[in-house]
């Protein structure tokens, strides 16, 4: 038996999420074994630098390579404490699949003729203080082949989680919220993009008037109602219209584009101001109707959406997705096989051992590239 680890620190900076998964031959049912799964939080003076790295224009060199060092170390550390709580073979681990911290997303546009992606995380350290072999840069080799680079999931997602019986969709809803389209016909080609935000505002929003890293169960929202005027400049957004492939990250849907908005906002009613959760309601609506507008656009007939990513666990907003989408069965991944804390870990560990096979996961359909490419990089201890 092969056991792969892999490693998630997303947008949310909400912990380190750990998965222990063993993968079985695509007639084999289910197809993944999994051994153990935890989320570690991150150091708090961590947490602040990367923040610092990810919204500022102009950053510190060398707060870049030392956060690049310290996550690393914190990444290593990190898998000797999983093994040794949930008592894993060590004989058994194959490799270790790491996607690492992104700092900067800056895929191709027609303003920009250098683009990159930038994701630290030292998986130099990983293998040598770990003694596993270790996967990570798993996005440069489709930025090269002309794509988007983003998202890195849709095709573990069609490999876990396609029907021949129905046409499904699977949204991730991190800091960013990115859609999977997978029709039922294996013929068709696998649609994924960056919708816009997921949790990345209210999450802010909720810090820094609750000094709560998030609204529980959608609950500030809950008890606010959503402004129309303020929700209608938010979906002015001109990302949204774009054409896809397209993905976004903190570069764009960060405090200081919220920030824009609402003093844009609050000169239109100088004398009328919006309640704090009357915001988080509009912020909650705006994430809703966003994932909801993309799901119609760019797939009709879809007749199942599954949500993953800690907006899986918000009932407010799963229930105004289920209102914008009143055709559609919305429920997380934990209906069909895993549960939604667990889809991006799992996803890094397949994309291991993919890598390892020296199979595609890049997927032209959904990134724009120009051809399938094999992601990730291989440092060996």
């Amino acid at each position: 038996m092969e056991i792969f680890i892999g490693l998630m620190t997303g947008t949310s900076l909400d912990g380190l999420d750990l998965a222990a998964v063993s993968f079985q031959p695509d007639d084999h049912q289910p197809k993944i074994q999994l051994h153990a799964a935890t989320t570690i939080d991150l150091p708090a003076q961590l947490i602040q630098q990367l923040r610092q790295l990810c919204h500022q224009s102009e950053i510190s060199i060398h707060m870049l390579g030392q956060c690049h060092s310290w996550l690393g170390d914190f990444y290593a550390e990190s898998i000797h404490s999983f093994i040794e709580q949930f008592q894993l073979d060590r004989q058994q681990i194959k490799a270790i699949g790491s996607h690492g911290q992104t700092i900067r997303h800056c895929p191709p546009t027609t303003d920009n003729a250098h683009p990159f992606t930038l994701q630290i995380g030292d998986p130099a350290r990983i293998a040598i203080k770990t003694g596993f072999t270790t996967v990570a840069d798993f996005r440069s080799n489709d930025l090269a082949a002309g794509g988007q680079a983003a998202p890195l999931a849709p095709a573990f997602h069609q490999w876990l989680f396609h029907s021949p019986l129905q046409n499904r969709a699977v949204v991730n809803i991190g800091g960013i919220s990115n859609l999977t389209l997978l029709t039922a016909d294996p013929h068709q080609p696998v649609i994924g993009f960056d919708c816009g935000p997921g949790n990345l505002l209210m999450d802010h929003w909720c810090m820094q008037h609750l000094q709560q890293p998030y609204d529980k169960d959608g609950q500030w929202a809950a008890s606010g109602d959503f402004n129309p005027q303020l929700l209608e400049q938010l979906l002015s957004e001109p990302y949204l219209q774009l054409p896809i492939p397209k993905s976004t990250g903190r570069e764009l849907f960060n405090p200081q584009w919220l920030n824009q908005q609402l003093s844009q906002f609050s000169l239109l009613i100088e004398n009328n101001p919006i309640a704090e959760n009357d915001i988080q309601a509009t912020l909650l609506e705006f994430t809703a109707i966003t994932i909801a507008q993309s799901l119609k656009q760019h797939s009709s007939q879809t007749e199942q959406l599954f949500i993953c990513g800690g907006g899986a666990y918000n009932s407010q907003l799963k229930k105004r997705l289920q209102h914008y989408l009143k055709d559609i069965s919305v429920a997380t991944t934990e209906q069909i096989g895993l549960s939604p804390d667990l889809v991006e870990a799992v996803a890094f560990a397949w994309l291991a051992q993919q890598r390892l096979q020296q199979q595609p996961s890049g997927l032209p359909s959904v990134t724009g590239a120009k051809a399938a490419t094999i992601q990730g990089a291989v440092w060996l201890p």
